[in-house]
């Protein structure tokens, strides 16, 4: 009888795992990004709505009323976790489209929620918490903005041609074949709310033109839809401030203004580009090692839903920011219900105009749209899954950017665990080990000079990791003496400038459910007396727990001593042991702050005031940014610190932590021709901490033993096959690079 209730636990057990598994497969699409055919059936909704007067996002004209962005919009939680913990449902699909109206006396900002999909028939305008409206002037620069920008910097230039002619060896914005000027803006756009006034960097147009300035900087107004109107505030150039370009060249021309002769050589961009130089040890007709799967991958991908080693998740690349996971679980054990990046920044100093006022926000340059197709066995390696990827930003059809996420697993090289067991006679008891596999999650953004490598990375024990590699160009000023105190000479006249990265990160634990609470964990010294030597005393190190209550007790200041365990939990589950179930946070990070507290653009940016904040789940508190704060940081629609300042319980509730990691970059000779990925790694990892009874990855049959046998011979225990054989795959490298509507 006894036999029978144990075998039917473990029947309904069984069927528990299988359901699970069945509702999270069933429930992943609702956090698919919007398909072309959904992008289609919408864009002609909203242009058979006559009163919203659309027309084409690239006709020329300023004035008029366009689609910028439309992308997904999420369920709310309750009503996906019915689908995903009951089988209900899915929830109708909805769109967040964002429209500028610019043909209309007070041009505006709308954003609208529109459903159901496929078949769109109704749409609501979508609010901001406490009904922010959106200042015209925050919306994202357009193709067609930058098509009239072009226009008045060939009349900028066009006056000012034999100044750059003459200084920059022959280099001209206009009829330059193949020695060409080109530019680059700045951002944000002003130095208050409704301004739109841009610093322009000009550089020669060769390959890494990003580190070409030739000294050259001009401040446009570009407030009024009309172009014509369009004004020019400052010219800077070695240097000097000028008021006009007229005045600039007047003074050129008598002699006034000290000139700068840059290099007339025709191998005048050999220092930015990839072309090989210098003396290498490595062989060149050998190949390096490669990845591969001698039986096949060990994950599965059904659409957006990817299961491996006891993992599953939804995954999604949000337009406006980049990569989310969704319903991510462990053994059927949700550890997380969203994952999410939310914003990227680097804040820049310098000499020169332009770097004095470069504060990048990436999310204002819709950030997850700059998805370019990835290069097999560089980006990812050749084995890999590779998935194309659909924005609208900016078009008037889906844009489809090919081979823009993989999917892949990889050994580290490194083993999980492994342990030697010495009989200290020249001999062992044993030896076992398990190699390191993880499953890898990645897409990149190339936000105009650099490169993002975004990964999250899956082990077999547990744990997740989340992390951003930099990379790319480094964004350069011409270089003047008092530079020096903002950055690195790296090349003749070129200064790379000193900035700060960090990456905001959204992170909604549900830990064995979703009442949880959080503390922190900490060493303090003890003094008591040695109980086996009286006359003695013992100092040691004890556990120092601190319950965080609220959500200002929460948020962890720059500057000020960081806990040294963060730890997730459910108050009401606990383990084998005894211990409540938990996982915690760990940062690899050298971020700080880039400004000080409430000055000016740290207003929109409130939440890289902290490396970790804890609030409560809010849907009315998804993100912590937006795409309008790049150009109106100062009275941002999206205010972080606002999600703290109420000072919410957190105890027992459904938690979410807000994670910003980053680094300092100081430029140096080596980042020439680009920066590179070692060193510049930053992240975090969710550790299971008494979330199981044991190390899950027992369960891998990867483990290898090897104990002495009776005659002394090495006896080894292993669960799957001897290695099978090498292979690499046969097809030959490619890459296309294009991306294009369909």
């Amino acid at each position: 009888m006894r036999l029978f209730g144990l075998l039917q636990l473990v029947y309904l057990a069984g069927c528990s795992a299988s359901r699970s598994r069945e509702w999270a497969h069933h429930g992943a699409p609702m956090f698919a990004d919007l398909t072309t055919r959904e992008m289609k059936a919408i864009r002609e909704y909203l242009h058979g709505i006559p009163e919203m007067q659309l027309t084409d996002a690239h006709s020329t004209t300023l004035k008029k009323n366009s689609i910028l962005l439309m992308e997904l919009n999420l369920p709310k939680k309750h009503e996906a976790l019915r689908v995903l913990d009951r089988g209900q449902a899915k929830p109708q699909r909805e769109a967040r489209v964002i429209i500028q109206f610019g043909n209309q006396p007070t041009p505006n900002i709308t954003e609208y929620i529109v459903s159901p999909l496929p078949y769109p028939k109704s749409h609501v305008v979508k609010t901001f918490k406490g009904a922010k409206l959106i200042r015209f002037e925050s919306r994202p620069i357009t193709s067609a903005e930058y098509d009239h920008l072009n226009i008045i910097l060939k009349k900028i230039t066009t006056k000012a041609h034999k100044l750059l002619f003459e200084t920059t060896g022959g280099f001209s914005f206009t009829n330059c074949s193949n020695r060409c000027l080109t530019f680059s803006d700045i951002a944000p756009r002003g130095l208050e709310p409704g301004e739109r006034r841009s610093w322009i960097v000009l550089q020669k147009f060769v390959e890494g033109f990003f580190i070409h300035p030739v000294g050259f900087e001009v401040l446009i107004n570009h407030w009024d839809l009309d172009p014509e109107k369009w004004t020019v505030e400052k010219v800077w150039y070695n240097s000097v401030y000028f008021d006009s370009v007229e005045e600039l060249v007047e003074k050129y021309e008598s002699g006034e203004v000290e000139k700068v002769q840059l290099s007339e050589h025709d191998d005048t961009d050999l220092y930015s580009t990839y072309v090989p130089r210098g003396h290498s040890n490595t062989p060149t007709n050998i190949h390096g090692p490669k990845l591969v799967e001698p039986q096949g991958p060990r994950y599965q991908i059904d659409q957006n839903f990817v299961e491996y080693a006891g993992w599953s998740f939804a995954y999604r690349v949000r337009s406006s920011a980049g990569l989310q996971v969704f319903d991510l679980r462990f053994n059927g054990e949700r550890i997380a219900y969203e994952i999410s990046l939310q914003e990227a920044i680097a804040f820049y100093a310098g000499d020169t105009p332009a770097a004095m006022q470069t504060k990048y926000i990436d999310a204002g340059w819709a950030m997850g749209t700059s998805t370019y197709e990835l290069a097999p066995g560089i980006d990812c390696p050749e084995i890999a899954t590779f998935i194309d990827l659909y924005h609208y930003f900016d078009t008037d059809k889906p844009v489809q950017y090919k081979n823009a996420l993989c999917i892949f697993e990889m050994t580290t090289a490194l083993p999980l665990r492994r342990h030697f067991n010495s009989n200290f006679h020249g001999g062992y008891n044993f030896f076992g080990g398990l190699e390191n596999t993880v499953l890898v999650l990645r897409t990149t953004s190339t936000v105009y000079n650099y490169d993002y490598i975004w990964d999250f990375l899956f082990y077999q024990n547990g744990v997740m990791e989340v992390k951003v590699s930099a990379t790319g160009y480094i964004h350069a000023t011409f270089f003047t003496p008092n530079g020096l105190n903002y950055g690195t000479k790296v090349y003749n006249y070129v200064l790379g400038n000193l900035h700060t990265h960090l990456i905001h990160y959204k992170v909604d634990l549900d830990i064995a459910g979703r009442d949880n609470s959080f503390e922190t964990i900490d060493l303090k010294f003890v003094n008591f007396t040695n109980p086996w030597s009286p006359k003695n005393f013992v100092v040691q190190s004890k556990l120092h727990r601190t319950e965080h209550k609220t959500e200002r007790s929460a948020a962890f200041r720059f500057g000020k001593k960081f806990p040294r365990y963060l730890h997730f939990y459910n108050p009401q589950e606990k383990n084998k042991w005894g211990h409540k179930k938990g996982y915690r946070i760990q940062l690899n990070s050298h971020a700080h702050s880039v400004l000080p507290r409430g000055w000016r653009e740290e207003n929109g940016i409130s939440w890289s005031r902290y490396p970790v904040a804890v609030t409560r789940h809010r849907d009315s508190e998804a993100t912590s940014s937006s795409i309008y704060t790049q150009n109106d940081p100062w009275e941002p629609v999206v205010s972080f610190e606002e999600y703290i300042s109420n000072n919410e319980n957190i105890v027992g509730k459904d938690l979410v932590a807000w994670v910003t990691v980053g680094f300092l970059h100081v430029p140096h000779s080596e980042d020439i021709p680009n920066t590179a990925t070692p060193g510049n790694a930053v992240g975090f990892f969710l550790r299971p901490f008494n979330f199981f009874d044991e190390d899950p990855s027992l369960a891998s049959r990867s483990t290898v033993i090897v104990r002495p046998g009776p005659d002394g011979r090495p006896k080894v225990q292993r669960w799957t096959p001897e290695v099978i054989g090498h292979c690499v795959t046969n097809k030959p490298f490619f890459y296309n690079g294009t991306y294009a509507g369909v």
